[in-house]
């Protein structure tokens, strides 16, 4: 790690605490498995069709017909309309996350269709700016393991979590050290 750090140079991990909850979640499915410029553009779409406030009634309101022409999937139109749903009925609720335990948090938000513990990670490190977290299941975690500790093949989740367990409780910095590795020719 000592080597990742002098080549990536001072710490600028940032949180987006200034996003409340839900629109963070609903962002994060958009988001999912596309291009952050098409991802960007599809989301402001939806906000406007939203009306400029992303809340649990008004999307789980929306006709899906309405959301697909933005250029959500049929499957996002189903996670984002099942968040909302849910967090409108009261079984998913956001209030008050921040009090709970990363476990906790994992729990309640992976009963949402469409969302994993991939989202949950990120949801942990970059909303709540939890410290220790590390993302096990994210490709670029596990290519910058594998380049920075020279194996031969990609790690597993369960060996992520055993080479990254001498880094906690700072695991969520280490891991975006990990991150930026990949974007640097240094290392």
């Amino acid at each position: 790690m000592a080597r990742l750090i002098a080549a990536v140079g001072p710490c600028r991990f940032t949180t987006h605490d200034h996003i409340a909850y839900f629109p963070y979640l609903t962002r994060a499915i958009v988001y999912q498995q596309l291009s952050t410029k098409a991802a960007a553009t599809i989301f402001g779409r939806f906000e406007t069709l939203c009306g400029g406030t992303v809340e649990p009634r008004v999307v789980a309101g929306l006709a899906d017909p309405k959301l697909r022409a933005a250029g959500l999937s049929t499957q996002k139109t189903r996670y984002v309309k099942d968040l909302a749903s849910r967090v409108a009925s009261g079984e998913v609720v956001l209030e008050g996350l921040e009090q709970r335990g990363d476990d906790e948090i994992i729990a309640t938000l992976t009963q949402v269709t469409g969302i994993g513990r991939w989202s949950v990670h990120m949801f942990l490190m970059f909303r709540l700016g939890r410290p220790d977290v590390l993302p096990e299941l994210d490709l670029g975690i596990q290519k910058a393991i594998r380049k920075a500790y020279r194996l031969r093949s990609m790690p597993k989740p369960e060996r992520v979590k055993a080479i990254g367990a001498k880094w906690s409780p700072h695991a969520t910095i280490a891991s975006w050290y990990l991150w930026r590795s990949l974007d640097s020719p240094n290392v």
